[in-house]
């Protein structure tokens, strides 16, 4: 069983190895400051050979002593330099599974080793408030480091403060301040694993650093690297069931294939076809979980926006029951997925294509003319599916034709979007305006999908002897609504219908 902690820190370098704290009394806020003693610790990081995890700065430690003895997981966060999730496992001769799941995406088949071992002693004081709540902890701590088979070892001594539970990250800044005026500096290493890494000779080689991009070729690469990059960098936070991530991993897998797609001129398609396919099958796979997540938050919304005097029957608890069975399928399903071969197989085909690209020779061209003409002729097959949506009578046919043309506003954005660092604001507005069609066209989808699932929900009630008024008219409700969103369709096209780019 793992927990998760938000750990907010900064770490400081000590100006001598018998460094003792300055009076943080004087630190605004604190009323006391209270000595805790001294710990010692005894950690073992473990990574691959070539220290995938440590180049992302990523830690996993198995830690003795002190009161969080166990396994350590250190994942980064998009929220700040200072923030980090750790999520802990309990004490195991081997890493937890729990764990390894959750850094899979980047160990991939490697194994994990034990690379580098950090004994602490750590002297603890807790900085306290008025009313004894704790607002920070801070550490000063001497570390030894040793390499695990190979030579080296260093030592020295830093500051660690470390924010309370739910304290506020503005009282780091307050303790930094008084630290600061003592002439402690902030350290220069992200973790106390970097810094052993990098002193034992340890460290992994640095990565090559990625130039502007030039050609028509080197825009598509670089778009599609970003993507395999939130695919990977995703994976845990999918398996850790956090908001929106799986719409964003499923964001990726489309802007993938939408770039195999819309830049056939450029990468060589007889070379992507097959991990278009895979990137296929992943989108729906995730998608199972996706649309479940918005189906209930669509629903629940219509309920609560009900009055109380038309909620006939167990209206909520109905939608609990049915929600709560389709999520634990869902859920158990998407980690199934992310646990299995076939994805490890298209994350390595994805590295390898991406490691030699499958160019043509268009790609050697200049960006602006070529990418312009790739998101003229996505919008071109964008007006033509909404055309055709258009010209047939409401239902079942024209619900299927606007979702094909949602599927081309799709492709047409992210072209222009791929576009923006070689034509600059003409293509960031080509993709706004589109999105605005694709979000209609979203809502309209939306609401057919959610008729879909209401109707299934009045016949369990009906079954179960429920009245199915409520269920009934919430159908009302959604069919409203996509028939709102067709009546502003025709506005919205005609604002995004010039596309507003030089022409390629």
């Amino acid at each position: 069983m793992a927990e998760t902690k938000r750990e907010i820190e900064r770490k400081y370098d000590a100006p001598e190895e018998d460094f003792h704290l300055p009076d943080l009394h004087k630190v605004p806020g604190v009323a006391e400051v209270v000595d805790k003693g001294v710990v010692e610790l005894d950690a073992v990081y473990y990574d691959t050979a070539d220290r995938r995890l440590a180049a992302h700065r990523i830690t996993l430690r198995r830690r003795t002593g002190g009161d969080d003895a166990g396994w350590h997981l250190k994942l980064p966060v998009a929220v700040g330099d200072d923030a980090r999730d750790e999520v802990r496992a309990p004490l195991s001769d081997d890493v937890p599974r729990v764990l390894t799941g959750l850094v899979r995406s980047r160990v991939r088949d490697a194994e994990l080793v034990p690379v580098v071992r950090l004994l602490s002693s750590r002297d603890v004081t807790h900085l306290t408030g008025a009313d004894g709540t704790l607002l920070a902890e801070v550490c000063v701590d001497a570390v030894r480091a040793e390499r695990i088979g190979g030579e080296g070892s260093t030592a020295w001594t830093e500051i660690e403060v470390e924010l309370a539970d739910g304290g506020d990250p503005a009282f780091l800044a307050k303790v930094d301040k008084r630290l600061r005026k003592a002439g402690v500096e902030p350290s220069a290493s992200s973790s106390k694993l970097a810094r052993a890494l990098d002193e034992t000779g340890a460290a992994p080689p640095p990565a090559a650093a990625a130039g502007d991009p030039v050609t028509a070729g080197d825009h598509v690469l670089a778009r599609l690297r970003a993507q395999r990059d939130a695919l990977v960098e995703l994976d845990p936070a999918v398996r850790r069931d956090l908001p929106d991530a799986v719409h964003q991993m499923r964001v990726a897998t489309r802007r993938l294939r939408s770039a195999f797609k819309t830049y056939k001129k450029i990468l060589d398609p007889a070379a992507t076809e097959a991990v278009g396919a895979e990137l296929a099958w992943l989108g729906a796979e995730l998608g199972i979980d996706r649309d479940r997540e918005v189906l209930t938050e669509r629903l629940t919304g219509r309920i609560d926006a009900l009055p109380r005097t038309l909620l006939l029957g167990p209206v909520r608890g109905r939608l609990r029951i049915w929600a709560v069975a389709r999520r634990l399928g869902s859920r158990r399903h998407t980690v199934a997925v992310l646990d299995g071969r076939r994805y490890l197989a298209l994350l390595d085909a994805l590295d390898a294509l991406l490691a030699d690209p499958p160019l043509k020779p268009a790609a050697g061209r200049p960006a602006a003319p070529l990418l312009a003409k790739a998101a003229l002729k996505d919008h071109a097959r964008l007006a033509a599916r909404l055309e055709h949506a258009r010209s047939l009578p409401p239902g079942t046919e024209r619900d299927h034709a606007l979702h094909q043309a949602r599927k081309a506003a799709k492709r047409a954005r992210y072209a222009g979007e791929t576009a923006v660092p070689a034509l600059g604001g003409k293509a960031g507005k080509f993709a706004k305006r589109v999105k605005k069609v694709q979000s209609l066209l979203g809502e309209h989808q939306d609401s057919v999908v959610a008729r879909e699932a209401l109707r299934d929900l009045a016949i369990q009630a009906h079954a179960a002897g429920e009245t199915a008024f409520a269920w009934g008219l919430l159908y009302g409700q959604e069919q409203a609504a996509a028939a709102d969103a067709q009546r502003e369709l025709p506005a919205v096209w005609d604002r995004a219908a010039k596309p507003g780019l030089p022409a390629g």
